[in-house]
């Protein structure tokens, strides 16, 4: 069965690499958390993905903002300073040896810690955060990048701000695996959700695009998480005079779209080429062709700067 954009191909060095659980360089095998743990228990926290090429975290600042707004946001202490965060992730892909390796993707996951009792109430935390970082061998397929993949649009919606903003990375990602489910069990690799009010929002786990008569649109982000790889996508049309809008738009103008395209940090542009049952492309179009050269250009400058 096809994972969508996080399809890949196993990697035997994975089984020997070393997993940081709080500063401590631990075995793959061995690597727990207590399961009195914010993560565990309640989902409460945030996280982020992390891609590495040629030796450095790509486009790092932007994701440690995120992840630093959204301990913020929620009141979560991280525990370390942002620079410590920093060396604790280099350290770690390097007691495994992966800093000059190519096809390196870390997870960074922060919980509020460890709970005296299984409660919600943040008063119960009787530890720091739990820091985990999790690097792998893990790209993805060159077949989903080429090929693309498939969208069956869900019932299940973006929620209201004021019951849970989507714009935190958190770890509470239910609604996402609920609509994953009933998309893959549709046929399809991901999930195209909308907003409260009937407009396109996002994916289950990548943001969506769509181009039309050389015009590319992307929801209002409103409803969505702040995509690092999003904004990229973004600030490539800007640079290069593509006109791009962030606004409401419809299934219907989804379905009579030229191409369309999810992003995301694992992949980065991955063709959508069905929605629905409707066919857009037949594997990738020449916008998103482009997007992926212009989108690996942009990385290079920045893992260069």
């Amino acid at each position: 069965m096809a994972k969508g954009t996080h399809d890949f191909t196993a990697d035997p060095r994975n089984e020997t690499i070393l997993i940081n659980v709080n500063g401590v360089m631990t075995p793959r095998a061995e690597a727990v958390v207590s399961v009195f743990d914010s993560g565990f228990m309640l989902g409460d926290g945030v996280w982020e993905g992390l891609r590495v090429h040629k030796g450095k975290i790509a486009f790092l600042d932007a994701h440690l903002d995120r992840l630093f707004e959204g301990s913020k946001a929620i009141a979560m202490d991280i525990g370390i300073t942002r620079d410590a965060l920093v060396a604790r992730l280099y350290d770690t892909i390097g007691a495994s040896e992966m800093a000059d390796q190519e096809g390196v993707h870390i997870r960074l996951m922060v919980t509020r810690g460890i709970r005296s009792t299984p409660y919600q109430d943040p008063r119960v935390v009787i530890s720091p955060a739990t820091i985990v970082i999790i690097p792998e061998y893990k790209e993805a397929l060159p077949s989903t990048v080429e090929n693309g993949i498939r969208l069956f649009t869900v019932h299940v919606r973006r929620g209201d701000p004021a019951v849970q903003d989507q714009k935190l990375n958190s770890h509470s990602k239910l609604n996402c695996i609920t609509a994953c489910i009933q998309a893959t069990q549709a046929g399809a690799d991901e999930a195209l959700m909308l907003d409260p009010h009937g407009f396109v929002a996002t994916c289950n786990s990548t943001h969506f695009f769509i181009v039309r008569k050389g015009e590319v649109w992307t929801s209002s982000g409103d409803y969505c998480l702040g995509g690092i790889t999003r904004a990229n996508v973004i600030r490539i049309c800007r640079e290069n005079d593509i006109p791009v809008f962030e606004k409401n738009f419809s299934l219907t103008d989804v379905y009579g779209a030229d191409e369309a395209f999810v992003t995301g940090t694992f992949a980065g542009v991955v063709p959508a080429t069905e929605i629905d049952g409707r066919i857009l492309t037949r594997g990738r179009g020449p916008i998103v062709e482009r997007f992926q050269g212009l989108y690996k250009e942009l990385i290079e400058r920045d893992v260069a700067g």
